[in-house]
């Protein structure tokens, strides 16, 4: 309610200030309903992307890292500010996505796929990108930058141009980004467990490994507290529990731990591997059954 609470405090004092009200939102959250837009229509852009040319191969008009000098019409060169905001002005500075997004690499250039980068094969799949909508971003020459366009002119927005005298309020206010549009978990690893019960815990958990911890450096001599025997009953519990299973176990479980960079999921990375749909329909069915 943050945000109802500071436009509803700025209507009390001037009724008829619309523009003041929305500047009452604490900017971080104000950024935040951009940002969301910003990735709102990436997603749509990708999902485009995927059904229209799969997941294996590089086509003409894409959009991709720069492995060699790149220059020409076709390039745009993006720079990372890892500066700090001045948090007094709302009008410069106001993008922060760029640097999570590809956070290896603080001097970005893409490129569109021509026809000779498809016969020399310099670029694979994972070299694809896609912008967030911003000032500083090029978009595809293929078919998926009509998929930007159209979503925003479907709300009023026009991704080139400010179409109102508030510079803040405007997509072109952002410098944008790019991501990737495929990426490959690292540090993947994976075990299969046995087990009968399923409401015992298969792994440590953060508690169970700071408990046994501290019962191994409880020094000699000294009597541990009630809190510390409870911990350590807790664990003990739990290793007999999962020796127990693994020896009796009639069901199997996947265990995995990989590493993602930022603005990637889990749970997507999870579904992708178990072939598993992501529509939200499938998914309240779940629920529902």
């Amino acid at each position: 309610m943050v945000a109802e609470r500071a436009i509803l405090q700025c209507l009390k004092k001037n009724q008829a200030n619309y523009l003041q009200a929305l500047k009452g939102i604490p900017r971080t959250l104000r950024m935040m309903y951009v940002h969301s837009y910003q990735s709102y229509l990436w997603n749509h852009a990708v999902s485009f992307r995927v059904q229209k040319h799969g997941f294996d191969q590089v086509v003409v008009g894409d959009l991709v890292l720069c492995k060699e000098n790149c220059t020409g019409n076709e390039t745009s060169y993006f720079e990372c500010e890892n500066g700090s905001e001045n948090a007094t002005n709302d009008n410069t500075n106001i993008d922060e996505v760029s640097e999570t997004d590809i956070p290896e690499e603080t001097h970005i250039l893409v490129k569109v796929v021509n026809e000779e980068d498809i016969k020399s094969g310099t670029y694979s799949v994972d070299d694809v990108v896609l912008p967030l909508p911003g000032s500083r971003v090029i978009y595809p020459s293929n078919e998926i930058a009509k998929v930007y366009h159209d979503l925003a002119e479907k709300d009023g927005i026009k991704l080139a141009e400010c179409t109102h005298n508030v510079k803040e309020f405007s997509i072109t206010s952002m410098t944008g980004g790019y991501r990737r549009v495929f990426q490959k978990p690292k540090e993947f690893e994976w075990e299969l467990l046995s087990y009968t019960d399923g409401t015992q815990p298969l792994v440590e958990t953060d508690w169970d490994i700071i408990a046994k911890s501290m019962r191994n450096s409880q020094e000699p001599g000294t009597e541990p507290d009630d809190k510390d025997i409870i911990m350590s009953r807790e664990v003990s519990q739990s290793e007999e529990d999962l020796d127990s299973s693994t020896a009796q176990g009639s069901q199997m479980a996947l265990k995995m731990s990989f590493t993602l960079p930022a603005s990637c999921y889990a749970t997507m990375a999870v579904r992708e591997l178990l072939r598993s749909s992501t529509s939200v329909a499938y998914h309240k069915s779940l629920n529902e059954s």
